[in-house]
């Protein structure tokens, strides 16, 4: 069955982005990132692409080099990092990293944050990213778990209580 990893942190987004795409757990992605000097602590995870891209990196996994333009969600790669929820404070960018994948026939995005019913999501027209990270699956160890059920049957998202997420 597909799951979603959940952040166990308000700012754990990166940390469990990266930790869906490795297919790890919020606790061993987060020791991980800690060990390379990464915490979710720090604003910058959430404010800057360097960090999600070294975590990858040290797993063996490639991105695009640059920031790619969002179109539309048809013209995503198959694995892609995307930031949603864009917001400045002090003048500076703040997102919420999510993951999309494409399986299958289907798209669909995997959602970290603790306040969601469902964490695989499929309402595209609540989420508007501005631009992508591709993410390039060259590492045979590291498998992309198979979609098991219809994402259509999913549902709709309901927040379970007020939250603030970075």
């Amino acid at each position: 069955m597909l799951k979603s990893v959940i952040q166990e942190e308000t700012s754990g987004c990166g940390i469990a982005s990266v930790a869906n795409i490795l297919s790890k757990t919020y606790p061993e992605m987060k020791a991980i990132a800690n060990s390379m000097g990464i915490y979710a602590e720090d604003e910058s995870l959430w404010s800057d692409t360097q960090y999600v891209r070294k975590m990858l990196s040290h797993a063996g996994v490639d991105t695009s080099d640059d920031q790619l333009d969002f179109e539309s969600w048809n013209m995503l790669p198959d694995l892609a990092l995307l930031p949603i929820k864009h917001n400045q404070q002090g003048g500076k960018n703040f997102w919420h990293w999510v993951v999309f994948k494409h399986i299958n026939g289907e798209n669909f995005v995997l959602d970290s944050a603790s306040y969601l019913v469902s964490n695989i999501r499929t309402d595209f027209n609540e989420m508007h990213p501005k631009w992508f990270i591709e993410v390039k699956m060259h590492n045979q160890n590291i498998k992309i778990p198979p979609a098991t059920k219809s994402v259509a049957s999913v549902g709709t998202l309901v927040p379970r209580a007020p939250y603030v997420d970075r």
